[in-house]
């Protein structure tokens, strides 16, 4: 009986993986809107009722494939911060990292960015709070460097929006046909953030 609970369990984590999987393919190809579970259900090669064992509609996995997206976006940008010890280093690393983040994973992020519309009011306010701490992270950053003259940025609010902004829409346009490689995106976004604000580049 001990060894059959944590098999059973394995089971499940693999199968909810798989429809995890299975939805950012259908969502991105489909849109949230034109995608039914059986879709889902079909791409991860399951009936549809088997996706109703694990999941109580699209709108959840929707909601699962955003909170994700958006914890582990809170945490890249935690842990680039935390690289350097002063805001130009601190800055370089949170653009390049995030800007890397979006074109590796651009299609989960076109799904995260472009369909949060789609969610319910209690799953829009979780992903709103994620969304605010990643934008407070940002906003303190570029504060930080204003606070001690490292950046001439006259509206910091402004200017991590834009941040934000730039390295979102990579996720629109980014595809691996490109002539650049994530991480020369990164390396040149890092570059294009202290412009923004107002620092030297070198």
């Amino acid at each position: 009986m001990s060894d059959t609970a944590p098999a059973a369990a394995g089971r499940a984590d693999a199968t909810r993986e798989r429809l995890f999987t299975a939805a950012i393919e259908a969502f991105a190809a489909k849109g949230f809107h034109g995608t039914t579970t059986r879709d889902i259900a079909a791409a991860a090669g399951m009936s549809p009722a088997a996706l109703y064992v694990h999941h109580r509609s699209k709108e959840e996995l929707l909601h699962l494939i955003s909170q994700r997206g958006h914890e582990r976006t809170l945490e890249l940008i935690r842990a680039a911060r935390a690289s350097a010890a002063e805001p130009v280093g601190q800055l370089r690393a949170v653009a390049a990292a995030f800007a890397e983040h979006h074109a590796r994973a651009h299609t989960t992020a076109r799904i995260i960015n472009y369909e949060l519309a789609a969610l319910d009011d209690e799953h829009a306010a979780e992903i709103a709070g994620l969304r605010h701490r990643i934008d407070v992270e940002l906003r303190d950053l570029v504060g930080s460097g204003v606070a001690d003259g490292t950046f001439d940025c006259p509206d910091p609010r402004l200017a991590a929006a834009a941040l934000l902004s730039l390295g979102i829409d990579i996720a629109r346009w980014y595809h691996e046909d490109l002539a650049w490689t994530p991480e020369q995106i990164a390396e040149a976004y890092g570059t294009f953030a202290l412009r923004i604000v107002g620092a030297r580049a070198d």
